[in-house]
């Protein structure tokens, strides 16, 4: 039975998505978006997800799939992924992985590594309830969802505790059962990403926003308001783009503030995920320009994915 994937990974912006295609009219591929925030409802504009021409001509799975009101976590992804990707080769077809979530990648195709289970706005969300309700409040909040890690430390080692408590909100499960798994992976995974120069990369993020805005960002945005939703509590919505439309929408930012405040948080997640991406040395990176010859790109990785 065959038993590789394929994968494109790298920042945002960075044309993932429009060589995903080019691969998928080559080859017969089903796609994996590997993006924790394309995996829920009512934000597809926010977080540039494949629109319905393209759902409806490749199949997609996690994408729009999740009630903003669900946490769905790193470690639910790797462990529901990899169903998907024996299903898919059982019918011999190519598991095409694609996304910028560098640890829903690492879930996925590795499985667990503590080291890994890392979010830096949960660990942000962490330190803040630290500072307002102590120590004591936290180790409460482990002791609740994870007792046994808990008894192991006390509310003194608190950054352990916070430590805990990141695990368990970035995975989904418990330190104390992450550290006895022993996921088996059968399948290997060949990594492909767009390499440009840091300047050209902002400005195509930069761009992007201004796609976003003429796409109706701001009035998906405003419906999700009227619906209820907020990112004060909603982790869903705590993203780039749905945030600091939210502000813009209660007063708290101006028009020309919120345009630039989205440009410049995305371009820092764009930096945060280079630095994550280049720690991995299995990935291929392809240096391109600004003009992205993405039928030549495709044709060569398919060949590079053949040939192993």
């Amino acid at each position: 039975m065959n038993n590789k994937c394929l994968a494109i990974v790298g920042p945002t912006g960075s044309g993932k998505t429009e060589l995903s295609y080019k691969i998928c009219e080559l080859l017969n591929c089903e796609i994996i978006s590997a993006d924790s925030r394309q995996v829920y409802e009512g934000i597809s504009i926010a977080t540039s997800a494949p629109g319905k021409e393209y759902l409806n001509k490749y199949k997609h799975y996690f994408v729009g799939c999740i009630p903003l009101d669900k946490d769905f976590s790193a470690g639910e992804f790797g462990k529901e992924g990899r169903k998907v990707i024996s299903d898919i080769l059982k019918r011999n077809k190519i598991p095409l992985i694609v996304g910028g979530s560098g640890l829903y990648i690492r879930f996925l195709i590795d499985g667990f590594f503590e080291e890994d289970a890392k979010d830096f706005e949960v660990r942000k969300k962490l330190y803040s309830e630290f500072q307002l309700y102590g120590k004591e409040y936290l180790y409460q909040k482990l002791l609740a969802v994870d007792p046994e890690t808990a008894n192991k430390m006390s509310p003194q080692f608190f950054r352990r505790v916070i430590r805990a408590l990141e695990v368990y909100y970035v995975t989904g499960k418990k330190m104390s059962e992450l550290q006895k798994e022993n996921v088996k992976i059968d399948f290997i995974t060949l990594q492909y990403g767009l390499k440009f120069d840091r300047k050209i990369l902002y400005e195509r993020i930069n761009q992007r926003v201004y796609k976003m805005i003429n796409e109706g960002l701001i009035e998906e945005v405003d419906l999700l308001l009227k619906q209820g939703y907020h990112y004060r509590t909603h982790n869903s919505l705590n993203t780039v783009g749905v945030k600091e439309v939210i502000q813009f929408l209660e007063g708290e930012l101006s028009y020309e503030k919120m345009i630039n405040l989205i440009k410049q948080n995305s371009r820092r997640y764009a930096k945060r995920q280079l630095t994550w991406f280049k720690k991995d040395t299995r990935i291929n990176w392809i240096e391109v320009d600004q003009e992205i010859d993405f039928d030549t790109i495709a044709k060569k990785i398919i060949k590079e994915f053949e040939d192993v």
